[in-house]
C-alpha cells in the first residue's frame, strides 16, 4: 500500500519564483558539514550540491567551493524521471494511452513481435529488448554507443532496432535506450527540437519555476531523455516537490491524477542486480518504511522524495559506482533526522 502524498502546508506558497526557508536542524548541519569538509570524505567522493526540503521549505543547502545556487548541474539519468512527467502531460491531455502498443516505426512491419510492447512496458523498463547498460566497457556497452557513436544522431532509432529477448512485461532491464524510445515517441507527438523544448518549458519547467532547465537534443530532434537535462540544485528540488505534491502545483494539476502513484508503484518485474526497486521511470528505495522513491543519475545525481516525512533531498556530484551506496546512506541519514 502506498504512503499518502502530503499536501502543501496551508498558506505556504509554492516556490515557483523562490523557496521559503526554515532553520537548519543541528543533526543535518553535522551531516552536511562532514560531507562538504575540505577535503571531502573519500567514501562519498566529490559532492557538488545538496538541498534538503522539509514541508515545502528549504531547511539546508550546501555547495562545493566555486559553486552556488545559480550554477546548473547535470541530471544524467534523473532526466528519465522528468521524461516520465512529459509522458504524464500527454496522458493528461488524452494524446497517448500507455496500455496500448507503442507507436514505433521499426516495429510496425507485419509479424514483428516487438509490436506487442506497450508504453507501460517501456516506462517500467520491462519491454524485453536487448540492451547493455554499461558505462565503462566500450566493447560491450550499448549506452556508450548510443550517446556518442554510432547512435548519437538518432538515439531513439538506435535503441528501437535492438531485438526482443524476453516476452514484454516479464523481465526488468534498466536501459537508457528504452527511455530514448519513449523520448522519440514524445517527439513524434509534440514536434522536433525547439517545438519539443517549448513543450517541456510550457507544460513543466515554466509552471514550476525551473527557469534554468536545459534539455539536450540529438540531431533527429529528439530530447535525449535518458540522460540530459541541466538545472540548478534548487530546481531539481522543485521537480521533486511536484511529485511530492501528487503532480499538483499551486492549485493546478500538471500531471494526471494517479500518475505519481504509477511512478512509485513497483513494476510487475523487478531488477535482479540491485536491491532497489523500480516503478515507472523512478526508483524505489529498498528497506524503507517512508515510501521513498527517487530519481537517480550516473555519478551520483539524486532526488529523494520521502512522503511519510514530507522530505526531499537532492544531491549532485561525482562518485564512483562502488561509493554510491554511501551517498544513498547519507540521504537516508538526513531523511531520518525528521522522524
Amino acid at each position: 500500500m502506498l504512503i499518502p502524498l502530503p499536501p502543501q502546508p496551508a498558506a505556504l506558497p509554492f516556490p515557483t519564483s523562490d523557496w521559503q526557508q526554515a532553520p537548519e536542524p543541528p543533526a543535518v548541519t553535522t551531516l552536511l558539514d562532514a560531507t562538504f569538509a575540505d577535503p571531502q570524505p573519500a567514501d562519498t567522493a566529490r559532492t557538488d550540491a545538496m538541498v534538503v526540503v522539509h514541508r515545502g521549505r528549504i531547511v539546508a543547502e550546501r555547495y562545493r567551493a566555486g559553486l552556488g545556487v545559480n550554477d546548473t548541474l547535470p541530471s544524467w539519468s534523473m532526466a528519465k524521471s522528468i521524461l516520465h512527467a512529459a509522458v504524464g502531460v500527454l496522458v493528461r491531455d488524452g494524446r497517448v494511452d500507455i496500455a496500448q502498443p507503442a507507436v514505433v516505426p521499426e516495429w510496425q512491419s507485419g509479424g514483428d513481435p516487438r509490436a506487442r510492447i506497450t508504453l507501460d512496458h517501456l516506462l517500467q523498463m520491462t519491454p524485453g529488448l536487448r540492451f547493455a547498460e554499461d558505462y565503462v566497457r566500450d566493447d560491450v556497452s550499448d549506452v556508450i554507443k548510443m550517446l556518442f557513436r554510432p547512435g548519437a544522431d538518432d538515439t531513439g532509432g538506435f535503441a528501437a532496432n535492438f531485438p526482443l529477448d524476453h516476452t514484454p512485461g516479464t523481465v526488468s532491464n534498466y536501459s537508457s535506450g528504452t527511455s530514448n524510445i519513449i523520448a522519440r515517441i514524445v517527439r513524434d507527438i509534440v514536434g522536433h527540437d525547439e517545438a519539443y523544448a517549448g513543450f517541456l518549458r510550457r507544460e513543466i519547467f515554466d509552471r514550476i519555476g525551473m527557469t534554468t532547465a536545459l534539455p539536450k537534443f540529438d540531431r533527429s530532434g529528439t530530447w535525449i531523455g535518458s540522460s540530459y537535462c541541466f538545472a540548478t540544485a534548487r530546481e531539481f528540488a522543485k521537480f521533486g516537490l511536484l511529485y511530492m505534491r501528487d503532480g499538483v502545483w499551486d492549485g493546478a494539476r500538471i500531471l494526471p491524477e494517479g500518475w505519481v502513484d504509477y511512478a512509485r508503484t513497483p513494476a510487475a518485474a523487478q531488477p535482479t542486480d540491485t536491491p532497489r526497486g523500480y516503478g515507472a521511470h523512478w526508483w524505489l528505495l529498498d528497506h524503507d518504511d517512508l515510501g521513498t522513491f527517487f530519481a537517480s543519475g550516473y555519478l551520483g545525481q539524486y532526488i529523494f522524495v520521502a512522503p511519510a516525512l514530507d522530505v526531499i533531498v537532492t544531491r549532485n556530484g561525482e562518485t564512483s559506482a562502488a561509493s554510491r551506496p554511501n551517498v544513498v546512506e547519507l540521504a537516508r541519514q538526513i531523511i531520518d533526522v525528521f522522524r
